[in-house]
């Protein structure tokens, strides 16, 4: 038997009171009243409502040992980024190194694989894969639909995929930006239950009248948090709250207690914003994790208060997975996948010959997944289109991971680089690499560091070079939580060196290739209008 003891908050009963939790083998045996008791916290862990792993760039093992830090003790994880570079190769791999750890992973079948038909990705899973992966016990929800016009038009394929959840009585997440309205109705009426992609207050309310609950997304990119947080004081029991995607710097410094803190701060109910942090999850997901109850799963936090959120210990299954500074889980070395095809590219691979006089731009906005669509006057030289750092336009340009290619190339704004480049080969959805420079010569230098590593980030200018191997599918690396965000906080600091004033150059980056979120995206086969779902001429 083991006891611990404090003042133990009831978030399902919205109560406090002091006394013990006695629970033996990982389970909650008794939960009693005691007088005299540490003036310590026991809450529920919190879960992070909808996650992709791989935009840690960690693998699941050494993303857990970060998480529980700050008191996560469960995931609701989107394998869609390995499933779109190795398949379901990729989606066995997070499952299996996910079962090394105590964490709880719990991982859903990527519905959109590839996402679109506009680029190139590394595999593809029709109908017929996603009902075996939704016949595993191990996935437990289809994850992100992003094909909305697939589902707004009732195509086969794709509400196949979501009847092979919903016969099965697993729910199915959403990812519909800016869809409102009937659209917004239809959407939901297909069986879809959340979606973590409102950016406005009104798209969010929609979907909350169309029956959906809303995941309030705080990422290291995507920022609606501010936007979106007064629904929890009118729609309690409709939110939730993720992160979507959280570079390993990010998490190194907090998690889902950061925000949980941060919403306490502004007033919000204690019950309410537990419920939405801890509870609402395991609810909605059917999920295998504790809540505090006998019979429950020993899982929960130990905190010293209810402001600050600082995590003192993290229980797992009835075993402290991190107690006062020191993460007690022990991993071996994650073994390797990586389909990468590498080649050399040359400068005058991304020259851009043309007589036009105007050029379409895409506009990125710091924190913000969409882009704007403009038109500029750039410098031509010798026929060939420039970038101009006087209007902060730089070029962009998507190089195939795959298959020999040549790139696709066009300008964007707001990135602030005016002599280097830098570049990703995570790049969503179909992580392809995507670079940004204010030359060609720094573009392909910046492009070559990473074919040479078989994926990375990196940056470049005259005098210096810097790249972060990525070695697991080109996305992710095994090595430690702590050393991979000190390289990533050292290239984050070159690309603001270049010039960038962006919060997340690296992370925004990996987004201007996500064309089912508008409006000018680009992939690896061109610019793309995400409204009308076309490429630009």
């Amino acid at each position: 038997m083991h006891k611990v003891e404090g003042i133990i908050v009831d978030v399902l009963n919205r109560t406090q009171f002091k006394g013990e939790i006695i629970f033996e083998n990982g389970v909650i045996k008794e939960v009693n009243h005691k007088a005299d008791v540490p003036n310590q916290y026991i809450l529920p862990g919190f879960t992070d409502a909808h996650i992709h792993i791989e935009s840690s760039m960690l693998v699941p093992s050494e993303f857990a040992k970060l998480a529980v830090r700050h008191g996560t003790v469960a995931t609701v994880s989107d394998p869609h980024e390995i499933a779109n570079v190795c398949g379901i190769e990729g989606v066995e791999y997070m499952i299996e190194n996910g079962k090394t750890v105590p964490l709880k992973f719990f991982f859903g079948a990527p519905s959109c694989v590839p996402a679109t038909s506009f680029e190139t990705a590394g595999a593809e899973l029709n109908a017929d894969a996603i009902d075996r992966l939704m016949a595993r016990d191990e996935i437990l929800y289809l994850a992100e639909m992003m094909n909305w016009p697939g589902v707004s038009n009732r195509d086969p394929e794709v509400m196949a995929k979501i009847e092979s959840a919903l016969k099965r009585n697993k729910p199915v997440d959403g990812h519909a930006p800016g869809l409102k309205g009937e659209k917004a109705k239809k959407y939901a009426s297909a069986g879809i239950t959340t979606d973590h992609e409102c950016f406005t207050k009104e798209e969010a309310l929609d979907k909350i009248q169309a029956g959906m609950k809303i995941a309030i997304r705080e990422g290291s990119a995507a920022k609606n948090y501010d936007a979106l947080i007064s629904l929890l004081g009118e729609h309690p029991d409709k939110i939730m709250f993720c992160s979507d995607d959280k570079h390993p710097d990010d998490l190194i410094r907090g998690h889902m207690n950061e925000l949980a803190a941060r919403t306490l701060a502004l007033g919000y109910d204690l019950f309410d914003t537990l419920n939405s942090f801890c509870v609402l999850p395991v609810q909605h997901y059917n999920l295998p994790v504790g809540l505090l109850r006998i019979d429950d799963s020993a899982d929960f936090i130990v905190v010293d208060d209810l402001n600050s959120m600082q995590v003192k210990q993290t229980w797992i299954d009835g075993s402290c997975v991190f107690d006062n500074g020191k993460v007690l889980i022990e991993t071996k070395t994650a073994s390797i996948i990586n389909n990468f095809k590498p080649y050399t590219v040359t400068a005058g691979d991304f020259s851009l010959k043309s007589q036009k006089s105007k050029h379409p731009v895409i506009d990125a906005f710091d924190g913000e997944l969409i882009t704007g669509k403009s038109e500029a006057e750039l410098p031509v030289k010798d026929g060939f289109v420039q970038a101009d750092p006087e209007q902060d336009i730089q070029k962009i340009a998507v190089v195939n991971r795959y298959r020999q290619e040549k790139p696709a190339v066009g300008f964007i704004r707001n990135f602030g680089i005016r002599d280097g480049a830098i570049a990703s080969s995570v790049a969503h959805d179909s992580h392809n690499i995507i670079v940004i420079g204010s030359t060609d010569e720094q573009i392909s230098r910046a492009v070559n560091l990473i074919m040479e590593a078989k994926g990375g980030i990196s940056a470049v200018n005259d005098y210096e070079k810097k790249v972060l191997p990525l070695p697991v599918g080109g996305i992710m690396t095994n090595k430690p939580g702590e050393e991979t965000g000190k390289a990533y906080e050292e290239l984050d600091a070159m690309a603001k060196q270049l010039g960038s004033t962006l919060k997340a150059p690296f992370m925004l980056i990996s987004f201007m290739a996500l064309l089912v979120i508008p409006s000018l995206k680009i992939s690896d086969k061109g610019l793309f209008d995400g409204e009308s779902f076309t490429f630009l001429d």
